[in-house]
């Protein structure tokens, strides 16, 4: 059993990891600014968060009837990337929580393409590579269905 001092010191730590994960965002990333950027300095016109739409695309088109997911590699298991790491307190509360995003990504990716949208996910760290990001998403758009 820890004692006073080591308790107070374990609520610190959970207090700022909560501080921590309040302050992550949903919308307007960094990553997602990037890809916005790049999109519109390559010409490219589009709408941001379709509600309407399963999963709320981050970047749609619609004549196009294409979406573009920007995923954090952390909270959406990038397969093989260095930033899927798994917290080492509460595991099993991460191992669920990390499938249930999966789950729902899997789910709203299926419902897009069932209605006959085009989808691409670009990951958090591909968009350090500017130059082979704008190539993937020049092909991606310009594709026809």
């Amino acid at each position: 059993m820890p004692d006073g001092k080591a308790l107070s010191k374990l609520s610190l730590v959970s207090a700022q990891r909560s501080w921590n994960m309040s302050r992550i965002r949903g919308k307007d990333t960094q990553p997602e600014m990037i890809v916005r950027r790049l999109l519109h300095s390559m010409g490219y016109r589009y709408r941001l968060h379709a509600p309407e739409l399963p999963g709320k695309p981050d970047i749609v088109f619609r004549p196009r009837m294409k979406a573009i997911f920007v995923h954090g590699c952390f909270w959406h298991r990038h397969p093989g990337c260095k930033h899927t790491t798994t917290p080492k307190s509460r595991e099993e509360f991460w191992r669920k929580k990390f499938l249930q995003n999966m789950d729902r990504d899997r789910r709203n990716l299926q419902s897009l393409h069932d209605a006959g949208w085009a989808t691409e996910i670009v990951w958090e760290c591909e968009t350090k590579n500017t130059g082979a990001l704008a190539s993937q998403l020049r092909k991606f758009l310009e594709t026809v269905n």
